[in-house]
């Protein structure tokens, strides 16, 4: 009886350390600096469950959409028509009009996700967030047959503005973006380098959607306020550090 009592002790103690240790070595993980939250950030990932977060047109986040490792974790185990059971687009429950935005994401080989914003959460008009919303793309350069596709790589403001520099790094490995909307600016930061940088609804941005697959979504686009959302694309895919500041 002690040496169980004394196996059950042991164990629990190295679970702790290890926990300690994790913490340690990446103590920055989903928490948000005494200047940041002077400075206006929210985090919107506490790192433990889904709160803030609904799949697109539902209440609440869907089974497949889990914690795990305290990051947002796609598990397309089961999957139907190019989205997963269960799964779907995540969106947060508040809307965000000038804003910058701070995503560490990770995809797996092959995968394909996104970055959606200025999403518009009215089903009866809209079927996916993308049919209003703009998409910074989550991709497997490498591996994903996306990649071949001009404007569909990683970083691309999708199928409208192509990174000016690839600085994705490879799957597997966490990436850092920014995305910055302010006034009509948009600019996106990837692991630190600048890749895109446009103006929103002049007359060469309604150029750039003419042109684009979007070409038939009238109100694709137009928006100045609306939701983030994670994209569903049917694989696996991580996210964690999502942080905002309404500007």
């Amino acid at each position: 009886m002690r040496l169980l009592f004394s196996t059950v002790v042991l164990a629990a103690l190295l679970a702790a350390c290890t926990a300690l240790k994790q913490t340690k070595m990446n103590p920055t993980v989903n928490t948000l600096g005494n200047n940041e939250t002077d400075d206006g950030w929210q985090l919107l990932f506490d790192g433990n469950t889904t709160q803030g977060w609904h799949t697109y047109g539902k209440a609440s986040a869907g089974s497949a959409w889990k914690v795990v490792d305290h990051s947002l974790y796609l598990d397309p185990s089961y999957k139907e028509k190019g989205q997963t059971n269960e799964g779907g687009d995540l969106v947060t429950n508040e809307e965000f009009e000038d804003f910058h935005l701070q995503v560490d994401w990770k995809i797996a080989p092959k995968g394909n996700s996104g970055i959606i914003f200025y999403v518009q959460e009215d089903t009866t008009k809209y079927k996916q967030t993308w049919h209003t919303g703009l998409e910074m793309q989550v991709l497997d350069n490498v591996a994903h047959k996306d990649a071949q596709i001009y404007k569909h790589r990683a970083g691309d403001l999708y199928d409208l503005i192509a990174s000016s520099s690839e600085a994705q790094k490879p799957a597997g490995e966490w990436n850092h973006v920014e995305i910055i909307a302010n006034d009509g600016k948009l600019d996106f930061i990837l692991n630190g380098v600048p890749i895109v940088s446009t103006t929103l609804w002049n007359e060469q941005w309604k150029s750039l959607i003419a042109q684009s697959k979007f070409k038939d979504m009238p109100d694709f686009g137009t928006f100045r306020k609306g939701k983030i959302a994670l994209q569903d694309h049917g694989d696996q895919v991580w996210y964690r550090n999502i942080k905002i500041k309404r500007l």
